[in-house]
């Protein structure tokens, strides 16, 4: 039997790597088994070893050219993988140029998930994690351009359904509600 191809995404700071972590962990305790994929890192460690980027938070400002190979690469290396696939990624990346697609054609083409569950919570709750966390280095921004970027993958996701015919979820991570979300994010999974 085909494994369930799942895209999960959300803004920077919303908690969404958290919110895969504890539905993983849910769902292994109940032997369903998931591979988890970071998209990204797919990406980065091709970026890095030609040379283009020292760290992932610089993956953003690669010309658009770079990051579509690198895009094409990370999709066709993630199809082949067997069996239920949970893929972290970003539904739109903020450049300094503008929203980039973060599932192009070419990448939904290749993945054809079945469902893209997008992790959201309160813009001002975004902007305060993003301030507290010092491992990561990202742009400044506020809860307004927080909303803007939220609002664009709801709208990016929409159209993604359209390509594939897949369903979209939307999960709420709240401060201090995790369990909760997980939990919602465990359902949409099994």
């Amino acid at each position: 039997m085909a494994g369930k191809k799942v895209i999960i995404t959300g803004v920077p700071g919303v908690g969404k790597t958290t919110v895969i972590n504890e539905a993983l962990a849910k769902l292994k305790s109940e032997g369903v088994d998931y591979q988890p994929i970071n998209f990204g890192s797919f990406m980065f460690e091709v970026a890095k070893n030609e040379g283009l980027v020292a760290n992932r938070d610089q993956m953003r400002t690669l010309d658009r050219a770079d990051q579509k190979r690198l895009q094409q690469h990370a999709a066709q290396a993630i199809a082949k993988i067997p069996g239920n696939v949970m893929i972290d990624t970003h539904a739109s990346v903020k450049t300094p140029k503008g929203y980039l697609a973060g599932l192009p054609e070419w990448v939904l083409r290749e993945l054809m998930p079945d469902v893209i569950i997008l992790v959201e919570t309160d813009n001002d709750q975004i902007l305060m994690r993003r301030l507290t966390d010092d491992t990561r280095n990202r742009d400044k921004e506020g809860a307004r351009s927080i909303s803007e970027h939220q609002e664009f993958n709801r709208s990016i996701a929409a159209a993604y359904a359209m390509m594939t015919g897949c369903t979209i979820k939307i999960i709420i991570n709240s401060d201090h509600l995790l369990d909760f979300a997980a939990a919602e994010m465990a359902d949409v999974l099994r």
